[in-house]
This record gives structure tokens, sequence and C-alpha cells, in this order.
């Protein structure tokens, strides 16, 4: 039963992490490892190789676009930001959030 209750919390986690990141981004321009430390500061769990995905795939959905910028430490970042696009994407997954929120607590209320 554990593992069924596991593989349900990485499925909800999985179907909302690219709302996650979006809302990462709305508070300013970001490169992954910054990204991916926020998330894991929430205690989602993400790895490099799920998050690279999702931002091409943002990207190519034109809901981000990135810039590279030299660093003091290291190869240069590549910084992403939230398009115009995306800010509407945004807004639209934070009204489907409030709307499932409060499918769910009538459904749990019965």
């Amino acid at each position: 039963m554990a593992a069924n209750i596991d593989n349900a919390k990485a499925q909800m986690r999985k179907g909302i992490l690219e709302y996650c990141i979006l809302s990462i981004l709305s508070k300013g321009d970001a490169y992954a490892s910054q990204i991916l430390a926020e998330l894991k500061s929430a205690e989602m769990i993400v790895v490099e190789g799920t998050l690279y995905p999702i931002l091409t795939r943002q990207k190519n959905q034109g809901l981000l676009s990135y810039r590279w910028e030299e660093s003091p430490q290291g190869p240069p970042r590549k910084y992403y930001t939230l398009t115009y696009t995306g800010i509407e994407s945004l807004f639209a997954l934070d009204k489907a959030w409030s709307e499932l929120v409060n499918q769910i607590n009538v459904i749990r209320k019965g």
C-alpha cells in the first residue's frame, strides 16, 4: 500500500512541476541550479534530468526565454525568464489550481 501512495504522490508532483517552475520564475530570472534549489527547499525533490526537459519544453512553447550571463564562478549561466505568454499561462494555471483545490475540498467535505 505504501508503494501505491508513494507512486500517487510522485505523479501529483510531476503533474504540477511545470506550474511550480513558472511560479518560481515569476519572482525573477533564475538559472537551473537556483530553480532546483527552490524546488528542493519546498521538498519537491527533482533532479536535473527532470528539470531540463521541462525547461526546454516551456521554452519551445514560448513560455520562457533565456540569456547567457558570465559567472564569477565557472562557465556562463543560462538564465530563464518568463515571457508574456508565460505570465498569461501562469495566471491561467493559478486560476485552474484554485478551482481544483475548491473542487477537492467540496468532495472531501462531501
